[in-house]
């Protein structure tokens, strides 16, 4: 009997959390969204005068919109542990960023991974289903000129042609350094059977962690942002040097950096457990390896088998993961070294402060206006 008692208090407290934190949400949403596109409305005259401003004063607000989205997260004890290369030079370089795709809660761990990035929040684009245009989010995505592709054989050929002028006009218009997909084109769970079954068809590699990628957008992307080609490949001799060793910044995508995620126990976390918090605190493991974009084909069969050998690795990664608890070391070295991710508690409660400031701010402007028409 004590136990059924301590189980539905336990029960209780987390339907209260849940409830309290949707709550939170609902009028975080309320107050920073509808905040975020008025201010972009009323900046369009800035917009035409100076483009790069606007775009400037856009990202630091975008960037504050994503870091509430990791608050929902990094408040119910859901953290980041990083491990591998260190990406943070790179911020100020040209990079794509290859992901891969288990739950809709990849997107909010990338969110919190990359706060402490530079710039890299604000001046990124992001590849997404076009299911996520239509989420509270999509219209904050829509001014930030994010691309929604559609999936499916029916669409691809033509979202391709959609994609590449896309990029054209806003990639370098908008002083865009990092593009973010997911090669895999769907989430884990409804793509594996389908593409284990094209593995064992044209003798590939049998995957369980992650599946097989596609290629179109990656290529896409390599052949409208990347440098000159030399011999079938990407880069100059610049591309090589590190970029903490270099003074020059280089013109076009100069890095791929490889992310791989991976959850607890193999536990993808979707987007209503960020929100709703009703998980235990968890660690989600985010490793990271770069690749100068010189070593990246982008004819098709050779950037084919380049972009399933890097899947291989990560099926390695996430395989050695799951067994031992940690991602097995780099080359050369016989401890593999992680990172704690921390977000900044004061900065958080700023934008908190700001955004509800602000829509206390709208709120009182549109009652004016209508207390003088009615």
């Amino acid at each position: 009997m004590a136990q059924l008692l301590e189980g539905a208090h336990n029960l209780g407290w987390v339907l209260l959390n849940s409830f309290l934190r949707f709550i939170f949400v609902f009028i975080n949403n309320c107050v920073a969204i509808p905040s975020y596109c008025l201010y972009c409305i009323l900046l369009q005259p800035l917009r035409i005068m100076d483009s790069h401003t606007f775009w400037l004063i856009e990202g630091i607000m975008f960037k504050w919109m994503l870091a509430m989205v990791s608050q929902w997260g990094w408040v119910a004890g859901y953290t980041v542990m990083e491990w591998g290369d260190d990406v943070r030079p790179l911020s100020e370089e040209e990079a794509m960023v290859i992901v891969n795709h288990q739950a809709t809660g990849d997107v909010c761990t990338l969110m919190m991974c990359l706060q402490d990035k530079g710039t890299v929040v604000r001046k990124m684009m992001w590849l997404m289903d076009h299911v996520f245009k239509y989420t509270n989010f999509g219209l904050v995505s829509l001014i930030h000129g994010d691309f929604f592709i559609r999936q499916g054989k029916a669409y691809r050929d033509k979202q391709l042609i959609y994609l590449k002028d896309h990029l054209d006009r806003y990639y370098h218009s908008r002083d865009r350094k990092w593009i973010v997909l997911f090669p895999e084109g769907g989430f884990l769970r409804k793509r594996r059977e389908t593409s284990q079954a094209f593995a064992k068809k044209n003798s590939l590699p049998h995957l369980t962690h992650v599946t097989l990628p596609r290629l179109g957008a990656t290529q896409v992307i390599l052949k409208t942002l990347g440098p000159q080609q030399e011999n079938g490949c990407l880069g100059t001799e610049a591309s090589t040097v590190h970029p903490s060793q270099s003074g020059s910044k280089p013109k076009g995508l100069q890095w791929v950096v490889d992310v791989t995620i991976a959850y607890s126990k193999a536990r993808p976390m979707d987007i209503q457990t960020w929100i709703f918090g009703y998980r235990p605190p968890t660690v989600t493991h985010v490793h990271y390896r770069v690749y100068p974009i010189k070593e990246v084909p982008v004819e098709t069969k050779p950037l084919t088998d380049w972009l399933y050998q890097r899947f291989v690795e990560k099926e390695d990664l996430l395989a050695h993961f799951y067994e031992t608890g940690a991602f097995p070391p780099p080359k050369g070295q016989k401890e593999a070294v992680s990172r704690a991710m921390t977000l900044d508690p004061v900065q958080l409660c700023v934008i908190q402060f700001l955004a509800f400031a602000s829509g206390y701010l709208w709120y009182s402007v549109l009652q004016y206006f209508y207390c003088c028409l009615f």
